[in-house]
C-alpha cells in the first residue's frame, strides 16, 4: 500500500513534478535513458491493442483516444494517431506538451487537446474515449488517487471502450523510488486497485524482450 511508503502526499507529488521539469524533452528522457526500447514497446502495445479493435460485436471504436502521462507524445505519435481519428494528451509537465507540438509533426493536427494537469486532478470528459492509455505513470499516484482516477476513466469511456495500463511491476509489495518520487507495485496490488475502481480485467500480458535489469512490465486492458 502506498500509505506505508508515502509519508507526505503533497511532497510526493511536488517532488515528482520537480523531477520531470529537469528531464530532457526527448524520447530518451521519457524512457529514463532506455530510448532504444521504444520500438519494441510500441510494437507490443500495437498488437495488444489491435485485438480489441478487430471486427466483432464488442469491437472497441477508433474515434478518439486519451494518452495519460503523455510526455512529448511518444505513444500518441507512434501508437495512437495511426489507429485513432483524434487523440487528447494529458501530462503534468508543460514543457513536454509544448515540445509535443513540434515532435508530432503534421499528424499532430489531429491532437485535439493538450491538458497540462496531474492525473490525481484530471477528469476525462464523460462518455468520450474509445481507449484511455495510461503508461509508465501510475507510480506517480497514491493508491486512493489511482483508484479514483480509474473510476473517472471508467466514466470517460464510450460504449465498448477500454482503459489500458502499461507499467512496471514489483516482485512483491510496493517499492518507493526517491529519485523520481514514484512507487512500483506488485501485480496483486494493481489488480486490487483495478477491482476497487469497479473495472473488470479483460486481458493481461507481460512485455517480452525488454532488458533484464529493468522491472517486469505488464499491460492490462479493462472496462
Amino acid at each position: 500500500m502506498t500509505s506505508e511508503v508515502v509519508e507526505n502526499e503533497c511532497e510526493f507529488y511536488s517532488k515528482a513534478e520537480k523531477y520531470w521539469k529537469d528531464v530532457p524533452a526527448t524520447v530518451d528522457g521519457m524512457l529514463g535513458g532506455y530510448g532504444h526500447i521504444s520500438s519494441i514497446d510500441i510494437n507490443s502495445s500495437r498488437k495488444f491493442l489491435q485485438r480489441f479493435l478487430r471486427d466483432g460485436p464488442n469491437r472497441t471504436g477508433t474515434t478518439r483516444a486519451l494518452d495519460c502521462g503523455a510526455g512529448i507524445g511518444r505513444i500518441t505519435k507512434r501508437l495512437l494517431l495511426p489507429l485513432f481519428k483524434t487523440v487528447d494528451m494529458v501530462d503534468v509537465t508543460e514543457d513536454f506538451l509544448t515540445k509535443a507540438k513540434s515532435y508530432l509533426g503534421e499528424e499532430g493536427r489531429r491532437v485535439r487537446n493538450y491538458f497540462c494537469c496531474g492525473l490525481q486532478d484530471f477528469s476525462p470528459e464523460p462518455n468520450s474515449y474509445d481507449v484511455i492509455w495510461i503508461q509508465w505513470v501510475i507510480g506517480h499516484l497514491t493508491d486512493n488517487h489511482l483508484s479514483d482516477f480509474l473510476k473517472r476513466c471508467r466514466a470517460g469511456l464510450r460504449p465498448n471502450g477500454i482503459v489500458v495500463i502499461k507499467d512496471n511491476m514489483a516482485q512483491e509489495g510496493v517499492i518507493m523510488d526517491d529519485v523520481d518520487s514514484s512507487v512500483c507495485r506488485d501485480l496483486d496490488v494493481v489488480r486490487k486497485i483495478i477491482r476497487r475502481a469497479g473495472l473488470h480485467l479483460l486481458a493481461e500480458e507481460r512485455q517480452e524482450n525488454f532488458p533484464d535489469e529493468i522491472y517486469h512490465v505488464y499491460t492490462f486492458a479493462m472496462r
